[in-house]
């Protein structure tokens, strides 16, 4: 009989390390799960036959009872559906072959897939005398609708973003592509979770160099369970650098337009949000709407994104520098102003302006971690009233509010939070320096802060490309947008199998 010949193996890699590996039995499965409460079992006559018995499993709350008994139990147990059956083998090809109204019937041999489809959200039928089993799908329609991005919000794109389940990703990722050239390798991640990765790419346009150390970091992943960003990005992008090394989404039109241009991406069961790699500086200044836009005004904003990173790095650092070392490079009207306003300020420049970033850092961090309604709140609060009395109290001067304010509204134009979290941090390093030697030390900050983002790589590509990095062409190309009719060709640095974007 066909289906009791052994079937390869997955071509993508390996299968992981097996947890379970005794032969498929009642009783084995029993006494994996059987300890749990919500693991049920059923013994049932398949047609009504009691030669032909089977045992029937779920784990209840992940399985839909009413799929379960409508699309399994009850054609399986009908007599008419199964009379000319006289042994398990033929009942098994007979269900295996349309004998019950589920669509996905697997047929598994191995208890450790056996034990996965259970947790997955499938229920299965165990023949003890074959060492078998029949697994069919009936996840229950629990899940959270597809809503409006939160963190990555659209004015002129498409307004559905990921959620938690993996396969309305994939389905949101078809709608915006359908290549059939797209290409999903999935495998469970995680020797307690089982959580499934798939890796997304286009097939004869991704490199294959790509696709070939994703699946290599994959594999060498090595965790008890993915439930978080960090445990995904610290395995496939392993460079120690507080900069981010891969392109985290939660829009799936900006994830379609990363693997048209030749990255290779990543979608995780239970994680709202799809990785991109692989990932550089200018990536993290442009947002999905600059293709929506008027080439020129594109290009001014994703200019003036630049600018602002400059002045939200360096406005707090070559303020306490000049004020402190170089006052005479101010102009006179300037200078008088912030010595007659600094007169009855009790602290020094550099106190002042890194305690107030570090005020400033405490409420960011305020209005994230309490409810949205009293983080608001707290905001308003703390920028106006507290800031406001500071003032007033002629405990911090007037200037240093304003500049502070400047760097950190500044900074929120940065559309990446991973990239405007590492911004905060240079802002307050630059400060200390600063503080230390005045402008040369703003200046030693710049120079070594330049040369580490131009050693960076990510999948063997430059992280400044195409500002800086081997075969650099057309840099212009990371501040200026081109009009869509001059736009043909993808990015060069990403080696695309498939140059032209447009014929």
């Amino acid at each position: 009989m066909g289906i009791f010949k052994k079937r390869k193996n997955s071509q993508w890699h390996p299968r992981p390390k097996e947890r379970f590996t005794e032969p498929i039995g009642r009783d084995y499965l029993k006494q994996i799960l059987g300890g749990s409460d919500d693991f049920t079992e059923k013994g049932i006559y398949i047609g009504g036959d009691p030669k032909l018995r089977a045992t029937l499993c779920y784990v209840d709350g992940v399985v839909s009872s009413e799929s379960v008994a409508r699309d399994v139990l009850r054609p399986a147990t009908q007599p008419e559906r199964f009379a000319d059956i006289s042994d398990l083998p033929t009942a098994v090809e007979l269900i295996l072959h349309g004998g019950v109204f589920n669509f996905n019937v697997l047929l598994r041999r191995r208890m450790d897939d056996v034990v996965n489809d259970l947790l997955s959200g499938f229920c299965a039928l165990v023949f003890d005398g074959l060492e078998l089993a029949l697994t069919f799908e009936t996840r229950t329609g629990d899940k959270r609708s597809v809503e409006q991005p939160t963190m990555e919000r659209s004015v002129k794109g498409a307004r559905d973003a990921f959620n938690e389940t993996y396969r309305v990703n994939t389905s949101l990722l078809r709608r915006k592509l359908r290549d059939p050239a797209l290409r999903i390798e999935e495998r469970s991640v995680g020797r307690r979770s089982r959580s499934r990765v798939g890796m997304v790419y286009i097939e004869g346009l991704t490199n294959p160099e790509f696709t070939a150390q994703l699946r290599k970091r994959i594999e060498d992943i090595d965790i008890d369970a993915v439930l978080s960003t960090g445990n995904i990005e610290e395995y496939v992008a392993p460079c120690r650098s507080i900069f981010p090394q891969t392109i985290m989404t939660e829009r799936p039109d900006k994830f379609a337009i990363g693997i048209l241009e030749g990255r290779v991406g990543l979608l995780v069961d239970g994680l709202p949000m799809g990785f991109l790699m692989p990932a550089n500086l200018p990536d993290f200044l442009r947002v999905p709407e600059d293709n929506s836009m008027h080439w020129l005004m594109a290009s001014v904003l994703t200019l003036l994104r630049y600018a602002a990173l400059l002045i939200s790095v360096y406005l707090p650092a070559v303020y306490v520098a000049v004020t402190m070392y170089q006052p005479q490079m101010m102009p006179v009207k300037l200078l008088l102003s912030i010595i007659e306003s600094r007169q009855t300020v009790p602290f020094s420049t550099a106190a002042e302006v890194l305690g107030m970033l570090v005020v400033f850092e405490l409420l960011q961090e305020a209005s994230l971690r309490l409810p949205q309604s009293v983080g608001n709140t707290v905001s308003i609060i703390g920028g106006l009233v507290v800031g406001q009395s500071a003032v007033e109290a002629k405990v911090i001067s007037p200037v240093v509010v304003i500049i502070v304010a400047l760097a950190g509204i500044t900074g929120f134009t940065v559309p990446n939070q991973d990239m405007a979290s590492a911004l905060r941090l240079c802002r307050l390093a630059a400060a200390l320096l600063a503080l230390v030697s005045g402008l040369y030390g703003v200046l030693f900050g710049s120079v070594l802060l330049l040369w580490r983002l131009c050693s960076l790589e990510c999948f063997g590509v430059a992280y400044m490309q195409p500002l800086a990095g081997e075969g650099t062409l057309r840099p212009w190309r990371a501040l200026v947008k081109p009009p869509v009719k001059d736009g043909k060709e993808r990015k060069t640095f990403l080696k695309p199998m498939d140059v032209r974007n447009q014929k």
